[in-house]
């Protein structure tokens, strides 16, 4: 031992050391708690080394207790990623209080949000919205100090955490084959952030929500009887602004129904029943619309470019969410994928690829007003640089109104009427159109009995409008792609993005095809059955990817067209043969209804449970205490979704092999020509 080491000794041995330093015992590293989902645990309170007792349940919060034997039980529910919600046996979420104390709340709500750290075996508990460290406040369970710590002993006798079961058992086959080959379906057009559109309040309910499905899937006051959502929905979807119900979770006696278009449809467990029956790809638009932003009476920003960056934000926090409620990160079945590459990785996971588009008529803010345009070239090349940060691979250069890129694809009847509203106050004048041979753009055209149901809706047009006049028979939008739509696609082709070709007019797709075949670029899809057959056979002969609307799969009584008859036209095209996979387009929370019942439903029926296209066991899935029925509900909700596809094979009959080959190569299809679009 050197000198001054043994000075040091000798003054330590004192009590003398003075101003020399001694190490202090290194301070534990708290590390968020991700791990603690569904846990059920007693929690013992330290003040430092000191144990303050077990908590236990009290008149209206909670106190202590020396003995392991009459602690309270508690249930961990993650709320996100190292934060949970807690329920003590009789199902109460303890909350910190404005008062000092935790209590016993009735419901999820800020206060009853916990950040859980751990270190050393010990947890940290602080409340999100308060910052406040769970402790021992004036002899009860509270605010505590930094020096306060909670252990977790395992218990019995959990209260079971609010939540829906996907019906799904068995082991799935795997989801890349032998080959590497992707092996299922592809949902190529969903709108799964939809809560997050418009502005934020169009639509009722969320596919997650700390609190899970009681918080998630409630009831709107706003989209009760003659409320403004309703009738808003009314206008868009044609449904009876007097509803008899407005419950949400647990009863659903409303909400979801097959044609409701402004409720929630894809909960996260739903989502996890489709990918545990044969999904393997969802790709995820991004939607936004500045005019029915407005027509809301509570919003965030209007701007569409505002809305798809807090739908991007959103979507991540779902996969955090679904990571959070599946033991931590990396661990959920929900993969954003932003490279065709990703994708195959995800699926040889066994996990889902969530891949991202955008779907809004005034992208990039370009806007045309009286045909002068609202962007620049420089605006565009910075808006594909951000989108493209943000992981989006493919766009929709035209959506429901004209825009500075070119003209739309025309809506029909009373939601025409309603759209053509919005393209007015978009650009300052009406849809203008031809009559036309060919391919059309909309063969019922708008006419003023439809103008006349809108107003009837309370629906008032724009001071001094005057109603425009549309010839019989075919029609079509004078304006197809414009210069800077030209340029668009150019620098779209240049990064190999998707080019979305359906909602645009004939003339407008015909010129991208004409580019997209100039250039041999395949990065070209209609995915929801908005193109013309003349335009669907271009895609394929360029080599880009084709998905169906979700129609049902015969005749549903509403007028639709089916999907058994699209496919058969679509494969009977001059291109058809080049189809190796086929997609879905559900549309899910856009403004378009999911497939209704079928009218044979009852002498046919799909027969519970059935094995999935991947071999798994699925009963029907149960909301709360509503049971869903393919047969009598159609698609009511995005996990019947598994039932529709094995539905389609059985009811297609002789063709049913080749339409099961085709729509378990889908995602194999979609991936292959997004890797031939970006070589």
């Amino acid at each position: 031992m050197t000198r001054l080491r043994k000075l040091a000794a000798g003054l330590l041995a004192l009590g003398i050391t003075g101003g020399l330093a001694v190490p202090a015992a290194a301070a534990p590293a708290w590390t968020p708690a991700n791990d603690l989902e569904g846990v059920c645990a007693t929690l013992q309170v330290f003040d430092g080394t000191t144990s303050r007792g077990y908590v236990r349940r009290d008149s209206v919060g909670y106190g202590f207790t020396g003995t392991a034997a009459g602690a309270e039980p508690f249930r961990f529910e993650a709320s996100q990623l190292g934060r949970y919600l807690l329920r003590d046996s009789t199902g109460k979420p303890p909350y910190q209080s404005v008062l000092g104390w935790v209590w016993a709340g009735d419901a999820y709500g800020e206060r009853a949000d916990w950040t859980v750290s751990a270190a050393d075996g010990r947890y940290r508990f602080v409340s999100t919205a308060t910052g406040q460290q769970m402790g021992v406040y004036l002899g009860g369970l509270g605010a505590g100090n930094s020096a306060s710590t909670i252990a977790l002993t395992p218990a019995g006798g959990c209260a079971a955490i609010p939540d829906i079961a996907t019906g799904v058992s068995g082991t799935p086959a795997p989801g890349v084959d032998a080959n590497g080959k992707l092996v299922g379906w592809i949902d190529a057009h969903a709108h799964i952030t939809a809560a997050e559109a418009f502005g934020g309040s169009l639509h009722c309910g969320d596919p997650y929500a700390p609190g899970g499905a009681p918080v998630a899937l409630k009831g709107c006051p706003s989209h009760a009887t003659l409320g403004w959502g309703a009738l808003l929905e009314a206008i868009i979807a044609g449904t009876d602004p007097i509803n008899s119900a407005e419950d949400g979770w647990p009863t659903f006696g409303d909400w979801p129904q097959y044609d409701t278009m402004l409720h929630e449809a894809s909960y996260f467990r739903s989502l996890e029943r489709a990918w545990k029956s044969g999904q393997r790809v969802l790709n995820q638009l991004l939607v936004a619309n500045r005019v029915i932003c407005g027509l809301t009476l509570e919003h965030t920003s209007c701007d569409e470019m505002d809305q798809i960056r807090a739908q991007a934000t959103y979507l991540r926090k779902m996969q955090d969410y679904v990571d959070a409620r599946s033991g931590g990160p990396g661990k959920g079945w929900f993969r954003l994928a932003t490279t065709p590459a990703q994708v195959r990785q995800i699926a040889a996971q066994g996990k889902l690829a969530v891949t991202m588009g955008v779907e809004n008529s005034e992208i990039f803010g370009c806007r045309e007003v009286n045909d002068v345009p609202q962007c620049t070239k420089a605006q565009i090349d910075a808006g594909l640089d951000e989108l493209t940060s943000l992981g989006v691979s493919g766009i929709y250069p035209i959506h429901k109104f004209d825009n500075a890129f070119g003209g739309t694809r025309f809506d029909e009847g009373v939601t025409g009427a309603a759209v053509n509203v919005g393209n007015l106050i978009s650009t300052g004048h009406w849809w203008q159109a031809t009559s036309c041979t060919g391919p059309s753009d909309n063969e019922q055209p708008i006419v003023s009995d439809d103008f006349a149901k809108l107003l009837q809706l309370g629906v008032g047009l724009p001071a001094g409008a005057i109603l425009p006049v549309y010839p019989s028979g075919k029609i079509c939008n004078v304006r197809g792609l414009t210069d800077l739509g030209r340029y668009l696609i150019q620098k779209m082709m240049d990064r190999g993005m998707i080019i979305h070709i359906d909602h645009m007019s004939v003339k407008a797709a015909s010129t991208v095809l004409d580019m997209a075949e100039q250039a041999n670029y395949p990065g070209v899809a209609s995915v929801h059955s908005w193109a013309d057959p003349t335009l669907i056979n271009r895609t394929l002969g360029v080599g880009g990817f084709v998905a169906g609307y979700a129609f049902s799969a015969s005749d549903d009584g509403q007028g639709n067209p089916t999907f058994l008859q699209e496919w058969r036209t679509n494969n009977g095209l001059a291109n058809g043969s080049k189809i190796t996979g086929y997609g879905i387009g559900t549309d899910v929370n856009g403004l378009g209804t999911q497939p209704a019942p079928r009218l044979n439903a009852g002498s046919s029926p799909l027969v519970y449970p059935f094995t999935a296209t991947n071999g798994t066991q699925v009963s029907k899935q149960v909301y709360g205490t509503r049971t869903f029925d393919l047969n009598t509900d159609g698609v009511a909700q995005y996990g019947l979704y598994p039932d529709y596809i094995v539905d389609l094979i059985n009811q297609a009959g002789p063709d049913g092999a080749q339409l099961r080959r085709q729509l378990l190569n889908g995602a194999e299809a979609y991936t292959v020509m997004w890797e031939k679009a970006r070589s």
